[in-house]
């Protein structure tokens, strides 16, 4: 996958690019990374990418000429890429929407700054707004990276293990079942029994209850529209059971 960032900030990126999963990515050319300065696209002696908004109010707007230069720049590289603005008026982004462009061959993100960019230029060259959550940053950059880091491990090749995506949290409507390492107690607390057996058809089943459990526990708000599947149901109704004991 290619992908292109469009910043103010490129400095930002080149630790990104250069550590953990995200590196080794770039090493195998699963990603091949590039990274725009705006400010490179701005006219006249100073480079100007800002100006008072019209109509008054705080802060400032970033111009629509030299985004819309960057991004040419940057098509041509990328014809058939998509361009995504991170802005908090954006869609939320989620695991579904991470899965969605991950089958995607080339990416653009916009990182907006100040107190937003030109109307103009969203309306004729972005395809889609992203947000990562209802609040303000200082600009776009985290966003990118967030966006980067989610789609890049859904891509063939870049993990170490295939299974792990499929594995994690949201994947299936679910949070992740629990996790335990070595030592096999901690604190005099030991690891459960059932993942030290072997027996990989009840770690399994073990897995997948405690992935419903703490689902209900800790985001039951994405349980609401679940089509629950026999087993799950039989997990539940088991648990329910168990509460109704203790609190009978």
């Amino acid at each position: 996958m290619k992908v292109c960032v469009l910043t103010l900030f490129p400095e930002l990126f080149a630790p990104f690019w250069d550590h953990g999963i995200i590196r080794r990515a770039v090493q195998e050319q699963k990603i091949r990374p590039d990274t725009i300065n705006i400010r490179d696209h701005a006219s006249g002696r100073h480079r100007v990418t800002d100006d008072r908004p019209y109509g008054g109010g705080c802060g400032m707007v970033m111009k629509p000429e030299p985004l819309a230069a960057a991004l040419k720049h940057a098509r041509k590289r990328m014809p058939a890429a998509m361009t995504l603005l991170l802005s908090p008026q954006g869609k939320r982004f989620d695991q579904a929407l991470a899965e969605s462009l991950a089958t995607a061959g080339e990416l653009i993100l916009v990182c907006g700054r100040y107190e937003g960019v030109d109307e103009r230029f969203v309306d004729r060259y972005v395809d889609a707004e992203v947000s990562i959550g209802d609040f303000v940053l200082t600009g776009g950059e985290l966003g990118a990276m967030v966006v980067i880091d989610a789609v890049a491990r859904l891509i063939p090749g870049v993990l170490g293990n295939e299974a792990s995506a499929g594995n994690d949290t949201f994947s299936d409507g679910l949070v992740e079942h629990a996790h335990f390492t070595r030592p096999p107690t901690f604190n005099d607390e030991p690891v459960p029994d059932v993942l030290l057996s072997g027996n990989h058809r009840e770690i399994d089943r073990w897995r997948r209850e405690t992935a419903l459990i703490r689902t209900v526990l800790k985001r039951p708000d994405l349980l609401v529209h679940r089509d629950f599947t026999p087993e799950e149901r039989a997990i539940l109704l088991k648990w329910r059971q168990n509460i109704d004991r203790l609190t009978g």
